[in-house]
């Protein structure tokens, strides 16, 4: 498997025009939340034997696919890679959970979200002239939010999301 540095240097040819960088701010978090959302909706909890009633309800495919799939990946890539997915995915959920709390339709949030959002990433993908990263390995749907972590932090630290040149 290719290390962190690895994937996030390829991630970032594909993604040089400043436009395609911001619009990847904004709509690689938006999907990833609409994602989780749309596979919050698919309860798996209830079919399992000795499943406490109050737990079924969150056992479903977006939180069985953070903890098989998205926690492991990131851990593989380092600590703060599983810290990061860990983050976004709590915020997520606590986001899924205030929408339905509300008894606000979560399907057409984040199904409008999801499709708006992808619209957005090609239009960007078209700007910059490139394909999107996760054309050729899927594994680059994971890796948009460490770009954007990444991108958050130069922000935070230099007051740019793009790298300083001397």
């Amino acid at each position: 498997m290719r290390t962190l540095k690895q994937f996030l240097d390829t991630y970032a040819e594909s993604h040089q025009n400043p436009l395609n960088q911001w619009i990847h701010m904004v709509c690689v978090p938006a999907i990833f939340f609409a994602t989780l959302g749309l596979l919050w909706l698919v309860p798996i909890g209830r079919f399992i034997p000795g499943v406490p009633a109050n737990l079924a309800p969150y056992i479903n495919l977006a939180t069985v696919f953070a903890v098989l799939v998205g926690l492991p990946y990131y851990l593989r890539l380092s600590l703060g890679s599983l810290l990061t997915g860990t983050i976004w995915a709590l915020l997520s959920f606590a986001g899924i959970a205030a929408i339905q709390s509300h008894g606000l339709p979560l399907g057409w949030i984040c199904g409008g979200v999801w499709v708006a959002a992808w619209i957005v990433q090609f239009y960007g993908h078209h700007v910059e002239g490139a394909k999107p990263s996760f054309a050729d390995d899927i594994q680059f749907l994971l890796i948009g939010p460490l770009f954007v972590m990444q991108k958050i932090n130069r922000l935070l630290t230099t007051g740019s999301i793009h790298p300083t040149t001397h």
